[in-house]
């Protein structure tokens, strides 16, 4: 469990898919690279390894992919979810540097599968892992390591040192030991702070204590608050995250994917008063997914209860957890510990409110709502079929959006807004400048992947001279 005392050309602080990515090109380019992920060898990858897709630029329909997605789609896509709140050079840069995933993955390891079918609808936009995202993990992690990149497990960096923004050297904990690890370049790619329960009190007081982190326990924001001491600027609203909604029965960090529901549209959703507070069938659920921790969040205990019926259930892919089942709208309400009678008025008025029309979840349909705050859009079914189901749900944060802002090289920004010359960043801790709310499935990976290629290209640059 040593600290190497050798210099390295690029040292990568991080270990998901960003860091793999800048430290793959960086040893590709010429650079010796060390590695630094804080967790062990068996949890390595960050939240990473509880991915399984990614969004990309392509042209055509392919083995994996059933058409075409092209540039203009992806920024209105990207624009439609974010309300603007982006930096339209990064953005588009991200997008058509995405344009080559489709062979640059499965060459550094990557296996696709399929197009998939189901609530997701991204069998057009996005092509899955085979595997899921702990086969990519690994695949890289296997590249890497054949490639000659140094790789330390962990290693948990406690701090940077920095002279008028000229990175020097990293402060390495491992093992009990702790010493200094010297590089001419730095990427920072260890993610953001949503692990850090008492930071995420600064901006949500108690509340925080009833999110679900459904990644890694390592992301403690450690080198992003080191980042911000040495004068990078800060991007990102710091009480804002992307989280979805997930089963209340989740464990309190690494649940992954299998905790996230996906039955929000074909039901109706309602807090523990037993009100229904936003509209269920808003848009395609791949783009609308991702607001429904923040709206739980914001709810009284944090909590709400995602409610189908016969109709409901079996089209969408359950959670890891069974739901809870009864044959009537009263009982569910005292399997939930609700208020029986809240609950069936809020299930009859919805019901009443409901119009006729072609029930078709592959698009955006006439099914809706007449008359209701707040309306149901799309996709309104009568719920009156037992028997009835409920998952009762929290937020599940995947990442903060606060971070540092970095130009198009994946330098770091200074307050004075000059970059500093070798420090640079890729995935979470900058995807603030491009995703500054809401969030595109798959999209994450694609920030990552591209800034990571980047970061890792100009790192070498940088000190192979």
């Amino acid at each position: 469990m040593s600290i190497p005392r050798r210099s390295y050309d690029v040292v990568v602080v991080g270990g998901g898919n960003a860091a793999l990515c800048a430290a793959m090109t960086a040893q590709r380019a010429g650079a010796a690279v060390l590695l630094l992920e804080a967790a062990p060898e068996a949890v390595r990858g960050g939240n990473s390894r509880h991915t399984r897709d990614i969004r990309y630029v392509h042209d055509r329909a392919s083995a994996f992919v059933t058409g075409p997605y092209t540039a203009e789609e992806f920024w209105e896509d990207l624009q439609r979810v974010t309300g603007g709140e982006t930096d339209e050079a990064l953005a588009r840069l991200t997008i058509a540097e995405s344009a080559d995933l489709g062979d640059w993955m499965p060459a550094h390891g990557v296996r696709w599968q399929q197009p998939l079918k189901g609530t997701l609808h991204l069998a057009r936009t996005n092509a899955f892992f085979l595997g899921g995202g702990k086969a990519m993990v690994n695949a890289y992690y296997d590249t890497a390591r054949k490639r000659g990149v140094e790789i330390l497990y962990e290693a948990e960096v406690q701090g940077l040192n920095v002279d008028d923004g000229l990175f020097h050297s990293a402060v390495v904990a491992r093992g009990g030991a702790s010493g200094e690890v010297r590089a001419k370049a730095v990427v920072v790619a260890s993610g953001g702070f949503e692990a850090n329960i008492p930071w995420l009190k600064e901006y949500w007081g108690e509340a925080a204590d009833h999110f679900v982190i459904r990644g890694t326990p390592y992301n403690q924001g450690r080198l992003l608050k080191e980042l911000l001491a040495h004068g990078a600027r800060a991007v990102g609203n710091p009480r804002e995250f992307h989280a979805v909604a997930v089963d209340a029965r989740a464990p309190k960090f690494d649940g992954g994917i299998v905790t996230r529901l996906d039955s929000v549209p074909f039901g109706i959703v309602v807090n523990r008063e037993a009100c229904r507070f936003y509209d269920e069938g808003e848009d395609f659920w791949p783009k609308r997914y991702a607001i429904w921790g923040g709206l739980i969040a914001r709810q009284p205990g944090q909590i709400a209860y995602s409610i189908v019926d016969a109709r409901g259930a079996g089209r969408f892919m359950p959670s890891v957890f069974p739901p809870l089942e009864a044959r009537s709208v009263g009982d569910l309400a005292d399997l939930l510990g609700l208020d029986a009678r809240a609950l069936v008025a809020t299930v009859e008025a919805f019901n009443r409110s409901v119009r006729p029309g072609a029930f078709d979840p592959s698009r955006l349909d006439d099914c809706r709502t007449e008359g209701l705050e707040p309306p149901k859009s799309h996709w309104a079914l009568p719920v009156d079929q037992p028997p009835f189901w409920a998952y009762p749900v929290r937020p599940g944060i995947t990442f903060t959006y606060l971070g540092v802002t970095v130009n198009r090289q994946a330098q770091v920004v200074l307050q004075d807004g000059q970059p500093a010359p070798n420090i640079f960043a890729a995935g979470e801790v900058m995807a603030g400048n491009i995703l500054g709310r809401g969030y595109l499935a798959g999209f994450g990976l694609t920030i990552g992947t591209v800034f990571g290629r980047i970061a890792g290209r100009e790192a070498a640059r940088h000190a192979v001279r």
